[in-house]
């Protein structure tokens, strides 16, 4: 078997995803009510027994190194590893990574070092399951220098995705970062698995590289510094690139609609990312934590986390992350609440101290719709956060509206009464 040597990306700052990437960097956001997004690229690579693994991240990322060292220990009789790379100043480099393709340049004596015989490129803000070694094998076969996952999708999907043009042969003779309407028709497809109302090719943003490779379309464009709009495009008519076609679910989660939609689907009773049915489990933080105490409730279409405490509440399409307290008379719809990263009265409860606060979780006879709500937020009695008017985007310390979804961010305190 060929080794495989994965880097995962963590992503910019983030700004889509604010103010979810206020405390934290992209891959550390919570989905799912348990994991965060990392976990679904490193679950990916364990499944298909990758065990290297390295993380490249500079922004807030002490939340998602803490959970990446908690979580991911291979036993002394492997081998395998999850390292994270920050951004670093060096002799060579003073600068910080300043796109995609410049964090994996400045990381190549790091992948060099571990000598792999190809290198899989990830995303680590993205949600799918894809079997590595099928893509390895693929890429292989091909004799190609460069392989991309690629995904059929529809001219309505197009123009907010790089579509690549594709022939029989599986060959990529094309790229275009989100083309307009007009380019459409010239961007057609015919690799086996496109379909007349899906006859476009998108790239997920996965790659699959020799050492050899990766180390010369680097390093002959010193200035390059993005795989998508300069790296690829670039490439084509010097390499031989291959697609990779993947029809499974797959999700970029890079805004706040974006993650909202997967998270509330997750909860589905027929879920695009089936997390139920699967034998490809999805790794995350092992907790000793009790199971969810659920009383006088109504739920339909909702996932409550372990350590969850809910009494008399109304749930509808909604995901309650860890040790998520809500409390009698609410009633929430369309919400995805995150918990708390601490019970009431934990020695890290700011309330042990400053008596005054408001307590852990959602008060009594609450309205929720429509809303995203981070970690260890106090909501107060009454509160009702519904968004009546409709507005679109809105800025405050106290709460952001994306999308026409509201968005509390962690920490927030929102006093009895409050509304939206």
């Amino acid at each position: 078997m060929r080794r495989i040597l994965a880097v995962i990306l963590g992503g910019g700052s983030g700004t889509r995803l604010f103010p979810l990437t206020r405390d934290r960097s992209k891959p550390a956001v919570p989905i799912g009510g348990k994991y965060r997004l990392i976990d679904i690229p490193i679950s990916n690579c364990i499944n298909d027994q990758i065990r290297h693994m390295l993380v490249l991240t500079q922004y807030n990322s002490e939340s998602l190194n803490t959970h990446v060292a908690r979580t991911y220990r291979f036993d002394r009789f492997t081998s395998g590893f999850v390292s994270i790379l920050a951004a670093e100043q060096t002799d060579e480099n003073r600068e910080w990574f300043q796109g995609t393709a410049d964090a994996v340049r400045q990381s190549l004596k790091y992948i060099n070092s571990q000598h792999p015989d190809l290198v899989l490129i990830l995303s680590g803000d993205q949600l799918y399951r894809m079997d590595f070694e099928e893509f390895a094998r693929a890429h292989v076969n091909s004799k190609a220098d460069i392989s991309i996952a690629t995904k059929p999708v529809t001219a309505a999907e197009a123009p907010s995705l790089g579509i690549m043009k594709v022939g029989d042969d599986g060959l990529i003779t094309e790229f275009r970062e989100k083309p307009t309407k007009d380019q459409l028709e010239e961007l057609m497809s015919t690799q086996e698995g496109t379909t007349s109302s899906r006859p476009y090719l998108g790239s997920m943003g996965i790659y699959m590289f020799s050492p050899k490779i990766l180390r010369e379309v680097l390093e002959k464009e010193p200035d390059v510094i993005d795989f998508g709009k300069e790296i690829i495009p670039h490439s084509i008519g010097s390499y031989k690139m291959a697609s990779y076609m993947f029809n499974g679910y797959w999700s970029d989660i890079g805004s706040i609609s974006s993650f909202f939609k997967a998270n509330l689907n997750m909860a589905s009773s027929d879920p695009d990312f089936d997390m139920y049915t699967s034998f490809s489990p999805l790794y995350t933080r092992a907790r000793a934590l009790p199971g969810v105490r659920i009383d006088n409730c109504k739920l339909n279409s909702t996932i409550i986390c372990d350590a969850s405490d809910v009494s008399g509440v109304s749930f509808n399409e909604c995901i309650v992350g860890l040790r998520g307290k809500v409390r009698s008379g609410t009633v929430m719809e369309k919400c995805v609440f995150m918990g708390s990263d601490y019970w009431e009265g934990h020695y890290l409860d700011p309330r042990n101290i400053h008596r005054e606060l408001l307590p852990l979780g959602i008060g009594e006879n609450c309205i929720i719709k429509n809303a995203i709500i981070d970690k260890n937020a106090r909501i107060g009695d009454g509160c009702r956060l519904e968004n009546k008017d409709g507005i679109q985007e809105y800025s405050s310390k106290l709460f952001c509206i994306r999308d026409g979804i509201i968005v509390i961010p962690k920490n927030t305190i929102l006093e009895p009464g409050f509304v939206i």
